[in-house]
Parts: structure tokens; sequence; C-alpha cells
């Protein structure tokens, strides 16, 4: 199962402060700061907005691509770093 299907069949289409709190294990208040920041996150999380009446929710699909793109960054940082093509390895001068 995809990350998409996996939230939309235990939340829906649309989630809450609240649920994209806890799925990022933080609390809703500091969501909500980071939400207004100027980070990448911030921006992502704004991208991700969708009001409805005076209500604020995310889409799922946007929070999952979120999920997936930390997710492969992390793995990448845990693979360390690639090489290129030299031989021995190192390109320290």
């Amino acid at each position: 199962m995809t990350t998409v299907e996996i939230l939309v069949a235990r939340f829906g289409p649309l989630l809450t402060r609240l649920q994209v709190a806890e799925i990022l294990d933080r609390r809703a208040e500091g969501l909500r700061l980071t939400e207004r920041g100027d980070s990448d996150l911030g921006h992502k999380l704004r991208a991700a907005r969708v009001k409805i009446g005076r209500r604020v929710h995310f889409r799922v699909s946007s929070i999952a691509r979120l999920l997936d793109d930390n997710s492969s960054e992390g793995r990448e940082l845990a693979e360390g770093p690639r090489s290129s093509g030299t031989a021995g390895g190192s390109n320290v001068r």
C-alpha cells in the first residue's frame, strides 16, 4: 500500500491540523507555528491547506508526498555519500 492509501484508509481524504500533528509527531500548536513560519516545511503545509468555512484541513495527497520526500532524504543520509566514480573513492585534495 502507498502512503496515500494508508492515510486515506485511516483518516479520509482530508486531515485536520490535529491529525497532521499526530502523523508528524508534533503538537498541534507547534504545527500551526511551523505552518505560519518561513521554512520549507511551512511552505509545504500552506500549499496542502484547504479552508472549508472557518475550518482548516490538509490534503492527504500533499501530506503523504511530504512524508515520502522526507523518508527518501532520510535513506540517502543513512546510505552515506555516493561515490563520484573516482578510483579510491575519495575526492579530498
